[in-house]
């Protein structure tokens, strides 16, 4: 497992970015899959098939059902967006995020590529997208050095694809019980010299610059409306930033964090896994927004 850190995350958007508070001061910032939605192969359902929940499919692609929540989850989040401003966090490139088709008001603000881009009313800030690519191009390796590595250590009888996100990250999907362990330890050690986090989640191989961090992203939005209470729910090695920002957090039963038994003063550490986490996620960020 690559040790979990939690970065200097300090960015800004200029001031002309800033834009008018919202009613609402509670922000509830959370990552998306295995979180709060779903595949076929992460829903957990270990119950007797006749007590398993009703459940909404959230996203299609390529005209396939690919993510799912519960009716129950649904309910829940619909009310949430009703009640707090809800910021969907996720490591997703835009378009891989705008596929998916959430319960509720649809949100103002979402963060896309592990924080390289908020998008506002669905238009990604350009302010903020230049401050991140500059820091990145200050602090660490380019991204050109990590494809190159990955290029010449990794071999196709357990590499699927090599993929490249929004220009800002890389990661590899893989045949998960042929993955090397040993190539997976040297891999983030010496990404990690060059200024770069590794994250294995589920089938994919991660390799994001440390700058590059949901809570900064979330701080920034924070700022903007002005919020006072900051919650947030996350499952991986790279929502640790983003729980470790908020005034309180969530992590579920499952996932990279839980394997680690990660966790932190104001973190909660939930026992359900699979896609009962997400409907309990939702309940706690109800609950602690009502006060």
């Amino acid at each position: 497992m690559t040790p979990i850190t939690t970065p200097s995350t300090t960015l800004s958007a200029t001031p002309s970015t800033t834009l008018s508070a919202t009613p609402s001061t509670t922000l509830v910032a959370s990552d998306l899959d295995r979180t709060l939605i779903y595949s076929s192969a992460a829903l957990a359902l270990g119950m007797p098939d006749a007590q398993a929940p009703r459940l909404l499919c959230v996203e299609v692609h390529e005209s396939k059902p690919l993510s799912y929540m519960t009716e129950d989850a649904a309910d829940l989040l619909t009310r949430l967006t009703g009640e707090t401003v809800f910021v969907p966090t996720t490591t997703r490139t835009r378009k891989q995020y705008q596929r998916i088709q959430l319960p509720g008001a649809t949100p103002k603000y979402a963060i896309c590529a592990n924080g390289g881009h908020i998008l506002v009313d669905g238009v990604s800030d350009r302010d903020w997208h230049t401050t991140v690519v500059n820091r990145l191009a200050e602090e660490c390796a380019p991204l050109s050095e990590i494809r190159a590595y990955l290029t010449a250590t990794t071999d196709l009888s357990w590499v699927r694809k090599h993929r490249v996100a929004e220009d800002l990250f890389a990661y590899l999907v893989v045949e998960r019980e042929r993955l090397p362990e040993e190539w997976l330890g040297r891999f983030g050690a010496w990404a990690g010299e060059r200024g770069w986090t590794v994250s294995l989640q589920g089938r994919k191989v991660y390799a994001v610059p440390k700058p590059l961090t949901k809570s900064a992203a979330v701080r920034e939005v924070a700022r903007r409306i002005g919020a006072t209470l900051t919650l947030a729910a996350g499952d991986s090695l790279l929502d640790a930033d983003l729980l470790m920002a908020a005034d309180r957090a969530w992590r579920p039963g499952h996932g990279e964090l839980a394997e680690s038994e990660w966790t932190a003063p104001h973190l909660d550490v939930l026992a359900e896994r699979g896609v009962a986490a997400g409907e309990e996620i939702l309940r706690r960020f109800r609950a602690a927004a009502a006060g």
